[in-house]
């Protein structure tokens, strides 16, 4: 009978080692039994050893590398890309944006653009002169606006083309103390008030500037001049009939004080004399030196 160890008491053959391992046996009969054991995860032979991982990642080939770099640069390209493109559209809508605005409602004001759309004839309406003052946001001051231009017919003529005109355009006449701020002689020319939306207008229809300007007329000339060595006055005949000047200012309401009422007026009345102080000690007369 085989023993676990050897092939038979006393044996001289090399027994068999537990487990399968062939093992030299001594003179007794007992195997030395060496156990060869396999490692786990040891590679085989002829099998290409894995890798080291670094930080349980397995590190790439070249060409891997290659591809992950490439694909690193690709992401910044783009990362900066968008980078510049976000900057440039920031840049455009915080300042070229509201410089584009500023220029555009400096160059074509609302007010202005609608006295343009007046359907008045063009006899009425030459050589206009725009001017304005003030912030139309009302900033410390309310926007002003004054257009002056030339008529060819007369003033009453021109005034009822005009009131035509501003009634088409949806203003409508206002009754109201100061206008106008001062008289005006029915032979003088004309002066209304209109109101619209959030706007008040004034228009002044009068005579053409030669003969409004006095001074122009009984002027004379430069001296030197063969007029005036030959005695000749500078003024110019001008008859009411040459033509009218109109004038139209536009406010805007809330900065137009005509027709308003103040609800928290001041002290009315005149102001008592202040009480002095029977006892105080300015008083008394200033002891002179002895």
């Amino acid at each position: 009978m085989n023993g676990p160890g050897g092939n038979g008491p006393g044996g001289n053959n090399p027994g068999n080692g537990f487990g399968g391992g062939n093992g030299p046996s001594d003179d007794l009969g007992h195997g030395t039994g060496t156990i060869a054991v396999a490692r786990a995860g040891a590679p085989k032979a002829g099998t290409p050893a894995t890798p080291v991982r670094e930080n349980g990642v397995e590190p790439l080939d070249e060409e891997a590398e290659g591809a992950l770099a490439e694909l690193r640069q690709k992401l910044r390209t783009q990362r900066r890309l968008r980078l510049i493109t976000l900057s440039t559209l920031a840049a455009i809508v915080l300042l070229v944006l509201p410089a584009l605005f500023g220029l555009r409602a400096v160059s074509s004001d609302p007010v202005f653009a609608s006295l343009n759309a007046l359907d008045v004839p063009s006899w009425a309406a030459e050589k206009p002169d725009d001017k304005g003052s003030g912030s139309r946001w009302c900033f410390l001051e309310c926007r002003f606006r004054e257009r002056t231009v030339e008529s060819q017919r007369p003033f009453k003529e021109t005034t009822e083309a005009y009131t035509k005109a501003l009634k088409a355009a949806g203003w409508t006449p206002w009754k109201v103390g100061d206008c106008p701020e001062s008289p005006v002689t029915p032979d003088q020319g004309t002066y209304s008030c209109f109101r619209r939306d959030e706007f008040t207008l004034d228009l002044a229809v009068g005579l053409p500037g030669c003969a409004v300007d006095q001074v122009a007329q009984d002027a004379l000339p430069a001296a030197g001049t063969d007029a005036a060595e030959a005695g000749q006055s500078g003024a110019t005949p001008c008859e009411p009939s040459d033509g009218s000047t109109v004038s139209i200012k536009v406010r805007i309401a809330i900065a137009d004080d005509r027709g308003k009422t103040d609800k928290n007026p001041g002290p009315v009345g005149q102001t008592p004399d202040p009480v002095l102080n029977e006892n105080d000690p300015l008083l008394d007369p200033t002891p002179q030196a002895s």
